[in-house]
């Protein structure tokens, strides 16, 4: 069964709970079962839906083909803690499951989980925030001042404005502005939120990401200070992993050509270093990807389909620029050992019953990605996430040189001092126009629709695809809508037909009839 997808937005976890529980509830097959020399109807064994739900989830773009039988296990688990599902006896909450032949069923109650709904005011663009707080920061207000509600350009007038706007300019010069270091954080900010922004395709950010917490310095450094690999280099070596894990991921990664650990190998070597590797990793108080970007990663879970790869790629390399410098060093390097153990075929086996990269998703998952408060779909959305970092991570962790080339030219409009919109998109420096009546307004409003609506007719016209048919059908139920535009167009059935072809169809003239003569009978 295919996702249904989920839009980004707030919540997405829950509602992607929500999802799956009712795509179970609705497709899982019910027969009758006997247990115990008694039948039971509508209900189902733990084989079979840990079967059936196997193939759901690993179908699901959300969810992927990562997923392994004993995660569909401990999400029925799940399942019947939170009343999704019940036992043949109505047991739920403290029960447990395994992979067998125990019976269950359906609850007459629904298993949806409730979605909060945030504060309106919490739905503010993100961007606007931003802007608020650096006013005068790193933004200019236009030259001109006049703002009356209906305005018109003309070329009149526009020479001698110009002219008394150049004046007061050189008797009030701008000066050109000193970029200072708070500047340039701040622009920092404003361009990761605004390519954010568009790369998820959502209105606002605050609803899934505190934008408060968005350390420019982090950006800034992540960006500069990183070795010929791309791989972040730290200044306070006392954040750095500690020297014997390093020892053990080069050993790993390496294997066999590598082992610095100088000390002998022995059978079962190898499975020791990778369970110290792995206890340090799981032992960090918080995930990688940090509590408070919970939300944004799976946010961006959702792009992970083929048709958005390159999508993901751009949105990840993006995200894990905001993490402090020791996480990204630490995720750095963990993929890129994971990466290669996975493609290693002289590494021994680690795991009697997984293989290797199975062995990486399922052992780091946890310590990449996780909430705060315990969530029931962790466990999957984080291997989904770690098993697609693993694949693409050279081009998630590098870094993305057209950021940098945005800041600057940024930056230069800065120092010129050019008049930037909310988009960070240059203003022109001066307008020129006249006030017009509301008389006047109004007619260029009909004037300018009419033009819109009649080229709208021309377009039909010109249009060569168009089958004959099709182009009449539109042309009758565009004359129904607007008949005095059709009309000044077509003023004449004659004008109308030539354009379509039509040829005027003759009646075939009757034969005239002639009334035969009847002679007399008399003689």
């Amino acid at each position: 069964m295919e996702s249904r997808g989920i839009t980004p937005g707030p919540y997405r976890a829950t509602k992607l709970w929500n999802e799956v529980t009712t795509c179970f509830r609705a497709g899982m097959p019910l027969r009758k079962h006997r247990q115990h020399f008694k039948k039971h109807g509508n209900c189902f064994t733990a084989c079979e839906a840990v079967d059936w739900l196997y193939e759901l989830l690993r179908s699901n773009s959300n969810f992927g083909p990562e997923v392994t039988r004993q995660q569909t296990v401990q999400l029925l688990r799940k399942f019947l803690k939170n009343h999704v599902i019940e036992d043949i006896k109505g047991r739920w909450g403290s029960e447990s499951l395994d992979d067998n032949g125990q019976l269950f069923r359906f609850p007459t109650t629904s298993p949806l989980k409730t979605v909060p709904r945030r504060h309106p005011e919490l739905r503010k663009s993100s961007l606007e925030n931003v802007s608020k707080e650096k006013e005068n920061g790193f933004k200019f207000r236009p030259l001109a001042r006049r703002t009356p509600k209906k305005l018109e350009l003309t070329q009149e007038n526009a020479e001698n404005m110009k002219n008394e706007i150049l004046d007061e300019n050189k008797e009030n010069p701008v000066e050109k502005r000193e970029i200072s270091q708070e500047d340039v954080e701040e622009i920092w900010r404003h361009t990761i939120l605004m390519h954010l922004q568009a790369i998820l395709g959502i209105s606002s950010l605050e609803e899934i990401l505190d934008t408060t917490q968005i350390l420019p310095q982090h950006i800034i450094y992540n960006m500069t200070n990183t070795s010929k690999h791309g791989v972040v280099v730290l200044q306070n070596k006392a954040d750095d992993l500690p020297h014997w894990v390093l020892s053990a991921m080069k050993c790993l990664a390496n294997w066999p050509r590598s082992n610095d650990l100088s000390q002998p190998t022995y059978v079962g070597f190898e499975r020791d270093v990778f369970r110290t590797v792995a206890d340090y990793f799981l032992d960090l108080p918080e995930p990688l990807l940090t509590f408070g970007y919970y939300e944004l990663f799976v946010n961006i879970l959702g792009l992970l389909q083929p048709h958005l790869e390159r999508v993901a790629i751009d949105a990840l390399q993006i995200c894990c620029l905001l993490l402090p410098p020791a996480n990204r060093r630490r995720l750095q390097l963990l993929l890129r050992m994971a990466s290669r153990m996975s493609q290693n075929v002289d590494l021994p086996r680690l795991h009697d019953a997984l293989g290797t990269r199975s062995l990486m998703i399922q052992t780091f998952s946890r310590c990449v990605l996780r909430c705060a408060q315990e969530a029931d779909l962790d466990e999957l959305l984080a291997a989904r996430l770690v098993s697609f970092l693993m694949d693409h991570q050279q081009e998630v962790l590098q870094v993305p040189t057209h950021l940098e080339a945005a800041v600057e030219k940024h930056l230069e409009r800065l120092r010129k001092g050019q008049v930037l919109n909310s988009s960070g998109e240059p203003l022109p420096e001066y307008s020129y126009c006249r006030r017009i009546s509301a008389q006047e307004f109004d007619e260029q409003k009909v004037a300018t629709s009419q033009a819109a609506i009649a080229e709208l007719l021309e377009s039909i016209i010109r249009d060569r695809s168009l089958a004959l048919r099709d182009k009449r059908k539109k042309l009758k139920q565009f004359q129904k809508e607007y008949p005095a535009i059709y009309q000044s167009r077509f003023p004449t059935t004659e004008s109308e037909a030539a354009l379509l072809g039509d040829k005027p169809t003759l009646k075939q003239p009757m034969l005239l009839l002639r009334k035969p003569k009847f002679r007399s009978l008399r003689y």
